[in-house]
């Protein structure tokens, strides 16, 4: 699919459903920097609409997700709220959410009448810190005003609280996802480091220029099975050798009780 055609099909299903309450789409993740692989990325969307939706809406935009997810890819989208935006916080609220990880809830609920996660008065996102700073340096708006008239300058602090619980994570889980668990460690390090934001394909790639040799076969194993060139076997011990390397240096430079 010509992903101009797509990105047009997405905007305008989204207009149509929110009807004058759009503001505009943006492109942010994978695909606005260049890194995005059509096997294993996601197509990470941010919407901004002028007010609240309404549970009849965010339901129409429920059922919309569920058949265009995945139709080729999936799809990872937050919708704010002007409001939202000119008085951030973080973690900050959002109005509606919908990733792969949500599937089986909204399923459910859309076949029940039961709209808890849905239309849920509490909804905050921490990992809206990172997508908005990511947006606002490598973004790209689809349709709608400029990324700087819309979105908020987000402060260093959001964004490394939003990263740094995703590398708790990955240190918990990188031998069950390695590919993605260390291409986010070394992400991570790079921008305490250096303040880079990175994709997941730049990091691999800065850290088979950077890092220490003793890990950079490991490296070039999760970058060719990101790129989908091969599909390669980790070991334990170069899993938790290249986590606990990163992990020590971080904790360099942001301090231990931080990570």
């Amino acid at each position: 699919m010509h992903m101009d055609n797509y990105f047009n099909k997405l905007t305008n299903k989204f207009r149509n459903i929110t009807k004058e309450n759009f503001l505009g789409l943006y492109i942010h993740g994978s695909w606005a920097m260049g890194g995005f692989n059509p096997d294993r990325s996601d197509v990470d969307l941010l919407v901004v609409v002028k007010d609240s939706l309404d549970i009849a809406t965010q339901c129409k935009l429920a059922k919309f997700l569920l058949a265009i997810s995945y139709d080729p890819y999936p799809i990872e989208v937050s919708f704010l709220t002007q409001k939202q935006l000119e008085n951030w916080t973080h973690p900050s609220p959002y109005e509606f959410h919908y990733s792969e990880g949500w599937r089986q809830s909204f399923e459910q609920q859309l076949l029940t009448d039961q709209y808890e996660a849905i239309n849920n008065d509490h909804k905050v996102d921490p990992d809206l810190a990172a997508h908005l700073t990511i947006l606002n340096h490598r973004g790209i708006r689809w349709e709608g005003p400029p990324i700087d008239d819309v979105f908020p300058v987000i402060p260093r602090t959001h964004y490394l609280s939003s990263i740094l619980a995703d590398f708790q994570d990955c240190l918990k889980n990188v031998e069950a996802e390695p590919v993605y668990c260390v291409l986010n460690l070394i992400r991570v390090y790079w921008y305490v480091k250096e303040e880079v934001i990175s994709s997941k394909l730049e990091a691999g790639e800065y850290g088979l220029t950077s890092f220490p040799q003793e890990y950079k076969e490991t490296i070039r194993k999760v970058v060719e099975s990101y790129q989908g060139n091969r599909v390669r076997e980790f070991h334990k011990e170069e899993l938790t050798s290249i986590r606990d390397y990163i992990q020590s240096e971080v904790e360099k430079r942001v301090g231990g009780s931080s990570v």
